[in-house]
């Protein structure tokens, strides 16, 4: 039995959750939603799949994706719900051996965006908030951190894992990185109507901060469009709406389905050949320059 997840923070919530209910010993397997869904994923009988798009070889699957809504009754638990790691939760609750209700509060409040202006432009003092920031390295490399971080939030209360060796290493990388981040935003967005739209494509690699802080610095968006270069030979384009301007009708994750993509109603993202990018951000620009619900 193995635990399948992306690495976001809630899926390293979920990670934690599910080994610690189903007594899980063996390796994590990190892979991304684009990967799941071109079926580049060697899922097997008895692995459980969470925070990712179903694949029909698991034995159980936990998602809370709009875009990932199953057409019938499969094993396991899914909803719309602010964090996949509160299905599981919920799902596990009596066979779990610590209290996990503050660690599941701030993963719903993370990844639902419902966070404050403060938390979004000082992390550094939000220690939850900060935390999730370390996890912005999609490289497979980065796995040895996952796995640290899944083992202590299975072990430790939060002051003992921010005072981890590794864990304090990258949070300072993390305030040093957000401020060449919001460099590289100013630098590299630009207005479109109502939509912020960052162009990462002519830097390698693309830089990566606090995915919050573009609403801070360009207040008037309503949703932000990033587009990069991935490793590859793709491309990528993240959508979210603003937290701080709420004003976009456009279901993101609805929307990015039809770009090889999916996510959430407020955000999402798509992978896909290079060669496609300029023709996929037009057609994402024009939907969501329309602002009508799709």
């Amino acid at each position: 039995m193995r635990v399948v997840t992306r690495p976001d923070f809630d899926g390293v919530v979920c990670a934690a959750l599910l080994m610690d209910a189903l007594r899980i010993d063996t390796s994590i397997l990190w892979t991304q939603p684009s990967d799941m869904q071109h079926r580049r994923v060697d899922i097997r009988e008895g692995d459980v799949v969470a925070n990712l798009p179903y694949h029909e070889n698991c034995s159980l699957w936990f998602d809370h994706h709009y875009s990932n809504q199953p057409e019938k009754s499969v094993s396991g638990a899914f909803k719309i719900a602010p964090s996949a790691a509160g299905i599981v939760y919920e799902y596990y609750r009596d066979r779990l051996n610590r209290d996990y209700a503050e660690l599941i509060r701030q993963t719903d409040r993370i990844d639902s965006a419902d966070l404050t202006v403060d938390e979004i432009l000082r992390p550094e003092k939000y220690p939850y908030v900060l935390l999730s920031m370390t996890i912005s390295n999609r490289e497979p490399s980065e796995a040895i951190y996952w796995d640290h971080l899944v083992n202590l939030l299975r072990t430790l209360p939060l002051d003992r894992i921010m005072e981890d060796g590794m864990v304090k290493s990258r949070c300072r990388q993390v305030v040093a990185d957000n401020a060449a981040y919001e460099k590289a935003l100013m630098a590299h967005t630009k207005m479109v109507g109502h939509v912020s739209v960052t162009d990462f494509r002519d830097l390698d690699p693309a830089p990566n901060g606090n995915r919050f802080l573009i609403y801070s610095l360009f207040p008037e968006c309503t949703v932000n469009v990033k587009i990069l270069y991935d490793k590859d030979h793709l491309a990528s384009i993240k959508v979210g709406h603003s937290i701080l301007n709420r004003g976009c009708k456009v279901n993101v994750g609805k929307m990015l389905s039809t770009f090889e993509g999916g996510g959430h109603p407020g955000a999402g993202a798509c992978r896909f050949p290079r060669e496609k990018a300029s023709d996929y951000l037009e057609r994402i620009l024009k939907i969501l320059l329309r602002n009508e619900p799709v």
